[in-house]
């Protein structure tokens, strides 16, 4: 494929990646009030007590839309994660291409996998941190655009990052990353996890960069487990 051809080529998955996304949006947007009640749960564990707050007369109609979008993502993840491997399956061998079906589906899987994990643990421990920091002096009074923006921002996160076992089994297969070469380069692997926690983290204090960091190590050292398991050495196309 010449430049052009793969300028096509992506221009092209990105309008059917879009599509899907404002599918998704309009499926989402039928549930905005039930699923803007799921969105403050970990809110409610951390302090049943606070309330949300709107100061302007549009702020709750876009939240819903901001948030339907944000729910159209998950629910478009597994052919939006198809598009990327159609982009990029040129480029492999035809056994490689096989691979297209593992890696949608775990991809999914672990997507979903990151995000639950913020919502039903991490998140509910970052805001109990951060509204009890302030002591009796400072009442918490959080806006919903506020609120929706660190915990849609802190899932999406998550969700990405639970991607890397899927990623390493994908290269392991095709025999591009080993164990034993992930091994050697953990010390890099944890340099690097601090440094995304701290960049996609809302907040700059170091505990919640911290609790976002120790699940990157975790899944980096998943990984190396699931490329001793799984990886090969790669062979050409016969």
């Amino acid at each position: 494929m010449s430049f052009l051809d793969h300028l096509e080529e992506l221009r092209s998955r990105l309008l059917k990646s879009l599509i899907a996304l404002a599918v998704g949006f309009g499926v989402a947007w039928g549930y905005h009030e039930e699923i803007f009640h799921f969105m403050v749960t970990p809110l409610k564990q951390a302090n049943p007590a606070l309330e949300l707050i709107a100061t302007t007369p549009t702020e709750a109609i876009m939240l819903y839309m901001k948030m339907s979008f944000f729910v159209g993502i998950f629910f478009a993840a597994p052919f939006l994660l198809y598009q990327v491997w159609a982009f990029i399956s040129p480029g492999l061998y035809s056994h490689e291409k096989g691979y297209a079906i593992p890696f949608v589906m775990f991809g999914t899987a672990f997507f979903v996998a990151g995000a639950a994990f913020g919502h039903y643990y991490l998140f509910p421990v970052t805001l109990k941190f951060l509204g009890e920091f302030g002591g009796q002096d400072i009442k918490f009074m959080p806006r919903i655009t506020e609120y929706y923006d660190f915990y849609s921002w802190f899932l999406l996160a998550l969700g990405i990052v639970f991607q890397v076992p899927v990623v390493i089994f994908v290269l392991s297969r095709i025999g591009l990353v080993t164990a034993g070469f992930l091994l050697r380069q953990f010390k890099w692997a944890v340099l690097v996890s601090f440094i995304v926690a701290a960049v996609v983290t809302p907040t700059p204090d170091i505990v919640t960069q911290t609790l976002l960091a120790l699940p990157m190590i975790g899944l980096y050292l998943l990984g190396v487990v699931v490329a001793a398991i799984f990886g090969k050495k790669r062979q050409p196309a016969s």
